[in-house]
């Protein structure tokens, strides 16, 4: 066999791994939170919707409510381990009455969404049911819980995903708030 082609067989792949790890460090170096998830409805009003109450409640969910004042929707359910960990930081939103705190129960039992809302407190002024996904896929909803600040005139301004912690709360998510009441 020629020298040239085995060579060739050797420095390939090193330099094929050499151009891989350059585009990764740049990409690491680049300062993009690689757990940010871009949403296509940021800046564009809420989808169409009308979701049904949840066991328990006596009001559904539906676009009309989410216009004239600030709202924050939160997508949740009863078998989320991290919805269970952001409840408390929910449940100090729901203490600010100039929003609307609105929930959208994801794929859920009903009985174990009302059970769980019965433990831990309610802090939803409406809940929509979504019992088979399909409003939480068009708010672009990748898993729960994530949540929407929307502005007076339902325009979606802000989508948080993952669990809201203390440290989001008060850094992130307040003045987020306060910014849209302006």
């Amino acid at each position: 066999m020629d020298a040239v082609p085995r060579r060739l067989l050797f420095i390939l792949p090193a330099v094929a791994f050499l151009a891989l790890a350059a585009v990764i460090a740049a990409y690491m170096l680049s300062g993009t939170d690689p757990r940010a998830v871009p949403s296509a409805l940021l800046d564009k009003p809420v989808p169409t919707f009308v979701l049904p109450a949840i066991d328990g409640n006596d009001r559904g969910l539906s676009t009309a409510d989410l216009k004239g004042r600030v709202s924050v929707v939160n997508v949740f359910a009863s078998w989320c381990v991290p919805c269970l960990a952001e409840h408390p930081q929910i449940m100090a939103l729901a203490a600010d009455k100039d929003i609307a705190l609105v929930g959208i129960n994801y794929k859920d039992k009903a009985a174990d969404a009302d059970a769980w809302l019965k433990r831990l407190g309610n802090p939803f002024r409406a809940i929509g049911a979504d019992r088979d996904g399909r409003v939480s896929i068009d708010w672009g909803v990748y898993g729960v819980p994530e949540t929407f600040f929307i502005d007076r005139g339902g325009t979606i301004r802000y989508k948080h995903v993952g669990p809201i912690t203390p440290q989001d709360l008060k850094g992130k998510i307040l003045p987020i708030i306060e910014s849209l009441k302006k």
